[in-house]
């Protein structure tokens, strides 16, 4: 990968890295790319995958939560990241085929 496009990617923000991402995606979906091309765009989509996870990564690191003690003072405290509850696949599953049922009475 050249100089240029790693400085170009370490000073992409987030923001900037999935406008690019969606721009890539519309081109490799049009069908005019040849096939040279679209490996190209693939590569540079999954770089940019890349800084998005990171980004998104350092951010979560930096979230603090703010809560109110019983005296009404403001507490800062570090984000501490919590494992969402698993759900077993056959519950899962039963619940995605209620939620696909339409009743009318």
């Amino acid at each position: 990968m050249s100089g240029k496009l790693k400085e170009r990617e370490t000073e992409l923000n987030f923001e900037g890295a999935m406008d690019r991402l969606e721009t890539i995606v519309e081109q490799m979906e049009s069908g005019k790319l040849p096939l040279e091309d679209l490996i190209v765009r693939y590569e540079e989509g999954m770089n940019l995958v890349k800084i998005c996870q990171e980004r998104l990564a350092s951010a979560e690191q930096k979230i603090e939560m703010i809560a109110r003690s019983s005296a009404g003072k403001v507490i800062v405290k570090d984000f501490e990241a919590t494992q969402e509850p698993t759900v077993p696949a056959d519950v899962a599953d039963e619940t995605e085929n209620k939620n696909d049922q339409v009743k009318l009475f």
